[in-house]
Formats: C-alpha cells, sequence, structure tokens
C-alpha cells in the first residue's frame, strides 16, 4: 500500500493525467453556466425584438390601407360635389350671357369652381403619397441611390 502512495505523485502516473482534465470543467462550470444565461438572454431579447418589427410592421400596413380607403371615400365625395360645382358655373355663365346674373356672380361660381379642382387634386396627391407609402411599408423595392441615378425622380422630389 506504501507503494502505491508513492506512486501517485510520480510524472507518469494517472492521477497527473486526470487532475488536469478534473481542474477544467469544475473551475470553468460557472463560466460556462452564466455564458449559457446570457446566450439565452440575448436569443429573447432578438425574439422579443423581431415580434415588435413585426407587429410594427403589420399595424403600419393596416395604418396605410385605412388612410387609403378615407382618401379615396374623401375624393369620391369631391368629386360628386365638382360636379355639382361645375353644374353651378355652367348655370352662372348661361345666366350672366342672359344678363339674368351679375358677373360678380360668375366670378364667384369660377372661384368655387378653381377651389373645389384644387382641392382634389390635393386629395389625389394625398392618394399617390399613400400609395408610395402602402408599397413602402409592404417591403418596397426601390432604394434612395437608384432614386437618384434617375433625373426625373429627382426633380420630381424637389
Amino acid at each position: 500500500m506504501n507503494s502505491e502512495v508513492s506512486d501517485l505523485f510520480k510524472s507518469d502516473s494517472a492521477a497527473f493525467t486526470i487532475a488536469p482534465s478534473l481542474y477544467l470543467p469544475i473551475f470553468n462550470a460557472g463560466r460556462n453556466r452564466a455564458n449559457l444565461q446570457v446566450a439565452e438572454a440575448s436569443q429573447k431579447i432578438a425574439v422579443a425584438q423581431y415580434e415588435g418589427s413585426i407587429q410594427s410592421a403589420f399595424r403600419e400596413v393596416s395604418d396605410t390601407l385605412v388612410n387609403r380607403r378615407a382618401l379615396k371615400d374623401q375624393l369620391d365625395a369631391q368629386s360628386r360635389q365638382l360636379e355639382a360645382e361645375q353644374v353651378r358655373y355652367k348655370l352662372s355663365d348661361l345666366r350672366y350671357t342672359n344678363g339674368v346674373a351679375s358677373y360678380l356672380d360668375l366670378l364667384d361660381a369660377q372661384r368655387s369652381l378653381f377651389a373645389l379642382e384644387q382641392s382634389v387634386v390635393q386629395v389625389r396627391l394625398a392618394q399617390l403619397q399613400n400609395q408610395v407609402n402602402l408599397y413602402k411599408v409592404l417591403g418596397g423595392g426601390w432604394t434612395e441611390a437608384s432614386a437618384s441615378n434617375n433625373p426625373a425622380a429627382a426633380t420630381t422630389a424637389q
């Protein structure tokens, strides 16, 4: 038995080869657990950010589609109003031509017609901007670089 104990301290002993392999996992176990917890926390954060991005994208698409519908309804109403205003202007012109109405009445009808036409153009512009925004929130497909390569697009953007 004495010889077995004395053999433990020899360099070719199995104890010298097993000791380093036992040492490393024992002292790294806490660090490994901490690294695992950090990786799991990072993964949970990434999943939460991804879910937030998805929810934000759905909200943006939904808002844009609601706005699109509202603009369509607004344009439909203003188009009907524009038709009525055009009839009013024609009647005012006929009344002025026949001497029944003053020139001021004709100018007032013309001013109302022009104001309504301008309003229709503004709503149509908002519709086009909404269409571009919808394209953008659905994923787009253009980049700023491609827009700047096209001189016509650059002048319209200004």
